[in-house]
């Protein structure tokens, strides 16, 4: 029987970057909360932690199938930002932001059974320098709950976005790279399923 690719993730994007590909792929949300994972100062660390533990928590419901999950944060002087609860957090988020450099880390993780992988991708990017009034105009425009930080860097979400260096898709959440790297360690190579 042929293993299925489950991708354990809520994310729009996350489902959409692997939607590129032409390879076949399930959607399955992991009863995992991401709460239970303290941070200890290490981002690289900890979105690893998270996404093994989305893995490990869909296991039992696919134990013969490759399951494929992420986890991201932006990362900025010690803090993790995640997806805002409110408007209010969201603003508080970037105005510690603006005019200033931070990372996105992207933990991946993949599972099938008992065996385990995983990695992270870490981008920097740099803000332009903008006012309250047009961070809230953002926030006004744009849906932010959803996203590490409170913003997005594609489409009209790029406004705010004055360098980047590293993965663009990382900082989405999934980086293309990485996923292809550790896809490939199991059997599934996205260069057979380009469309």
């Amino acid at each position: 029987m042929k293993k299925k690719l489950i991708l354990g993730s809520a994310s729009p994007r996350r489902k959409e970057i692997l939607g590129y590909f032409s390879m076949p792929f399930e959607v399955a949300v992991a009863d995992f909360s991401e709460d239970d994972v303290p941070f200890a100062g290490d981002a690289a660390d900890y979105v690893c932690r998270v996404a093994r533990g989305k893995a490990a928590a869909l296991v039992d419901r696919y134990p013969e199938d490759i399951i494929f999950t992420a986890d991201t944060v932006v990362f900025c002087d010690g803090v993790v930002y995640e997806k805002p609860s409110d408007e209010k957090a969201a603003f508080d988020m970037l105005s510690a932001l603006v005019g200033r450099w931070h990372s996105v880390f992207t933990g991946i993780a993949v599972r099938c059974g008992d065996e385990e992988r995983y990695r992270h991708e870490e981008t920097r990017v740099l803000f332009n320098d903008i006012s309250a009034d047009r961070i809230k105009n953002y926030h006004r425009q744009l849906y932010f709950r959803d996203k590490a930080g409170g913003y997005a860097i594609q489409e009209s979400g790029s406004i705010i976005v004055n360098k980047i260096e590293g993965c663009f898709y990382n900082v989405m959440g999934l980086p293309i790279n990485a996923t292809v790297s550790i896809l490939s360690e199991v059997g599934i190579d996205l260069w057979k399923s380009i469309k």
